[in-house]
């Protein structure tokens, strides 16, 4: 390997050690000592890779901001499905990243959007997701739709994180809620 390959091949194991310590234990538990350790290299070999402890929780909010992008833009292509069904299965692939990895999550929604590298990701993410929209709503349409959505599926992801949208006492499930909210739009255009 040279030397790029080889330092590249570090920095994603890096990343992978700080993503397991941020899924075990939050962002109090990702130190760059740590990151080292569970990564089996040096202590001090993520301070080559990372300025500070905030520039590697921004590439674990980038990192899960691309994956999501990658996964609905999977889903954009999809065709054995009508749009809205695809449309529906973006907004729980986003409630599914809180659930999954809440910590990873919150850092998403945490990380400032004036972060260059942040804000070109959850861009990304954003025009995959408004293209969905558009094939439901049209694109003059699409931007209004799309905040109402993604900001409707952060509030049910957080709700449901929190324990507040318990179904024995609100008698309705994600999947439901996302559901009514499709239809919602369908019956608004």
């Amino acid at each position: 390997m040279t030397r790029a390959e080889t330092a590249a091949a570090t920095r994603r194991t890096l990343v992978r050690a700080a993503s397991e310590l941020l899924d075990e234990g939050g962002p109090d538990a990702v130190t760059l000592r740590a990151v080292g350790a569970k990564a089996g290299l040096s202590r001090g070999a993520p301070y080559g890779h990372f300025t500070n402890k905030e520039h590697l929780l921004a590439e674990l909010a980038v990192g899960t901001w691309s994956s999501l992008a990658d996964d609905v833009a999977a889903l954009r292509t999809d065709p054995d499905s009508a749009p809205d069904s695809r449309l529906e299965r973006a907004l729980l692939a986003l409630i599914d990243v809180a659930r999954r990895t809440p910590h990873r999550y919150a850092l998403m929604f945490s990380t400032p959007a004036s972060t260059p590298v942040a804000a070109e990701a959850a861009s990304r993410l954003e025009n995959e997701f408004l293209a969905l929209v558009a094939d439901i709503v049209g694109e003059p349409d699409a931007h209004r739709y799309g905040a109402l959505l993604m900001s409707s599926a952060h509030g049910i992801a957080g709700m449901e994180l929190s324990g507040h949208l318990s179904k024995d006492g609100w008698r309705v499930s994600v999947e439901q809620l996302v559901g009514m909210l499709i239809d919602g739009m369908w019956r608004g255009v």
